[in-house]
């Protein structure tokens, strides 16, 4: 596994410059896409300015001062995913990696009730044994319950304790986020489905999209803090 990667080979979703230094941290594989997350380290040095070197940055997660979906985290490598909690208990502070509308990944503020919860996409699922399903969501991550959700489905879990609290089904009427594809970030109301075509209806119209890019986040409204404005300055 290499350290290091060289920022013009970077995802388009990171947003730091590609000017200037040459290498950043290359993340450790996760249950999220390269494209869809970006390193710890990263995230706290180059996005939260919260240390000036990656040095400084071990020490901060030798100390034990950071926690990932309510876990602490030690690995500047590790690999922080889309919708995923970014705690700093000794600072009261929490944020959300989300899409901009741009497309591109970002911190947002949230209040440390929200911390608490995480929507997950259903990408696949089997039955344990009768009335027991594991499901298998889009940050890698699984849990059992009897609860019947269908593939394409967001489920809102508590987080670290992984309990189910709401079902989104994937339906027309619920409000959607693209997580890939040039619409990337984008939120609307799903409007038609139809296999793996999809319709959105957005302020400014409706638009088509492929039914594997959407991302239920509520039912009227997002239940979470789930995009961010747009960032017009790049980390450096």
């Amino acid at each position: 596994m290499k350290n290091h990667l060289k920022r013009v080979t970077t995802p388009k979703t990171w947003t730091l410059s590609r000017r200037g230094k040459v290498f950043t941290t290359c993340p450790h594989p996760s249950g999220h896409p390269r494209s869809q997350g970006m390193p710890l380290g990263v995230l706290i040095r180059d996005v939260l300015h919260l240390a000036l070197t990656m040095s400084e940055v071990k020490k901060v997660l030798n100390n034990k001062e950071v926690l990932v979906d309510g876990k602490r985290r030690k690995d500047h490598r590790f690999l922080v995913g889309l919708f995923d909690v970014l705690s700093f208990p000794a600072l009261g502070k929490q944020y959300r990696l989300v899409l901009d509308e741009n497309g591109h990944l970002a911190l947002v503020t949230i209040k440390a009730d929200e911390a608490k919860f995480k929507l997950g996409k259903v990408v696949g699922k089997n039955m344990i044994k009768k009335g027991l399903i594991q499901y298998h969501l889009h940050d890698g991550r699984n849990l059992t319950s009897d609860q019947v959700s269908a593939v394409g489905d967001s489920l809102l879990i508590t987080v670290p304790e992984q309990k189910i609290q709401k079902i989104f089904p994937l339906q027309k009427g619920m409000t959607i986020l693209l997580d890939a594809g040039k619409h990337a970030g984008k939120l609307g109301s799903l409007k038609n489905l139809v296999g793996y075509e999809s319709t959105y209806a957005t302020a400014d119209g409706d638009v088509e999209t492929v039914t594997k890019y959407i991302f239920v986040v509520g039912d009227k409204e997002p239940a979470l803090t789930v995009s961010a404005a747009v960032h017009d300055k790049k980390s450096n």
